[in-house]
């Protein structure tokens, strides 16, 4: 995906939209919150996540400058994926979505939204209970 200038949106939030778009977008930024990471770790880290699907979320970070791709000269080779300070600056408006959905009635039964499975682990951000992620877990509720 790309777009020139006469196509970038002009509101912020389509193009937070735009560049965070997917079911997984957001998840891989909120991993990637903890420092580098590796490919295989992301994968084991988003149970569900497609390598088609997660490859295509970086590459499109790393075009638009959220994310960098560091490829070290070592065998086997060894790839690492770190959050840019633009990236980092997706922490407050994860946390704000966070807190948000911390106010939204949880719903039982047949109505329910079923919890990611990325959702169901430990706190991305160990120690941290005021961050993204720590509300979100059924242990929490």
């Amino acid at each position: 995906m790309s777009f020139s200038a006469d196509q970038w949106p002009e509101c912020g939030i389509a193009r937070f939209l735009t560049l965070l778009d997917g079911p997984w977008a957001t998840l891989v930024i909120r991993e990637l919150l903890n420092g580098p990471m590796r490919f295989g770790d992301l994968m084991k880290a988003l149970p569900g996540v497609s390598a088609h699907t997660l490859t295509s979320r970086l590459r499109r970070f790393e075009t638009y400058g959220l994310v960098t791709r560091t490829a070290y000269p070592e065998i086997p080779p060894r790839v690492e994926y770190e959050l840019t300070p633009v990236g980092h600056g997706l922490r407050s408006v994860l946390d704000a979505m966070n807190d948000w959905a911390g106010t939204v009635p949880r719903i039982d039964g047949e109505h329910a939204v079923p919890v990611p499975a990325s959702c169901s682990g430990v706190s991305p951000f160990p120690g941290d209970r005021d961050s993204i992620a720590a509300d979100l877990l059924p242990a929490r509720r």
